[in-house]
């Protein structure tokens, strides 16, 4: 069930207060900022990956871009043979079509997936979900393009896939030094208190209706490349457009206990819809913590 939460005002906290730095990351500590924000800053976690994730990513977008005119028609827009999603680009870029959603995924960049399996990243992860943990999806990589690249209005992740109970934690990496320029990632600490909101149908998908969330009810989180933000799947967050001549990548991994799975996913309000009834092997994710308990009814851990 969705609700308006319009009349909430939530304090805004500083940065230094969700803030940790990698070299001194105590788990325990992230957690409890997590646990009463619904978002962390770890600075500098994903340095050690940069550069191969980066290299990667280069690789993808040149390989998006040459093959752009070749994508297919899809709800969301047109989606390329790699997985690559494009949507409708501003008259200012002289073509039809931009990148949102890059087609580099665990199984195509190794880079991609040891990142998601770093043990910093992990040691959270673990303090906050617990022993047992899988990774939800497959990775995604993210692109503003240079000079006008898409916003992502404030969402809730759980708009595309709630789920049946805590639902995924997000780890969301600045490929790139990042900042208001550019599109750094907005969030709303508190939010995920909120329970889940209603969501209406806007140029990038999904999102909250901006009379009721404008982007000054928001923390905007200015970092540098490896720089990682943690946010829980109904934390409100979002982008705005990349005005910089260079493009905005970043690298998302996902994580959830085992028991949980999807129970309503989509992109739009029209194609929301009910998944599957419990977790099968389909919605079954590798596990990066712990094992996964055959004896265990569903959710039990959730």
């Amino acid at each position: 069930m969705t609700k308006h939460a319009q009349a909430v005002d939530l304090r805004l906290p500083s940065i230094a207060d969700i803030s940790l730095d990698a070299d001194t990351l105590d788990p325990q500590r992230a957690a409890a900022i997590y646990q009463e924000h619904g978002c962390l800053v770890v600075r500098r976690l994903m340095r050690p990956h940069l550069a191969a994730v980066r290299q990667d990513l280069d690789a993808a977008l040149a390989e998006a871009y040459h093959a752009m005119d070749t994508a297919t028609p899809v709800a969301e827009g047109w989606q390329g043979a790699d997985g690559t999603l494009f949507i409708p680009a501003p008259s200012s870029f002289g073509r039809e079509r931009q990148i949102m959603v890059l087609g580099m995924r665990y199984q195509t960049s190794a880079a991609l997936l040891r990142s998601a399996l770093d043990p910093a990243a992990l040691s959270v992860v673990g303090a906050v979900l617990g022993p047992d943990v899988e990774l939800f999806q497959s990775g995604q990589c993210l692109v503003k393009e240079a000079v006008g690249g898409h916003p992502k209005n404030l969402h809730q992740d759980a708009a595309y896939f709630e789920h049946r109970f805590e639902g995924p934690m997000a780890v969301l990496s600045y490929a790139v030094d990042t900042d208001g320029s550019n599109g750094a990632l907005h969030v709303v600490p508190g939010s995920h208190r909120l329970g889940m909101l209603e969501h209406i149908d806007t140029s990038s998908h999904l999102a909250l209706d901006s009379a009721n969330w404008p982007w000054q009810r928001s923390l905007p989180i200015c970092g540098q490349a490896g720089d990682s933000i943690f946010f829980h799947v109904r934390t409100i967050h979002g982008s705005r457009p990349n005005h910089s001549a260079a493009p905005r990548p970043v690298f998302i991994h996902r994580y959830r206990r085992p028991g949980d799975y999807v129970t309503v996913s989509g992109t739009s309000t029209a194609n929301r819809g009910s998944a599957h009834a419990g977790a099968d092997d389909s919605q079954r994710g590798i596990m990066v913590l712990g094992r996964r308990s055959h004896t265990t009814a569903e959710g039990d851990k959730a």
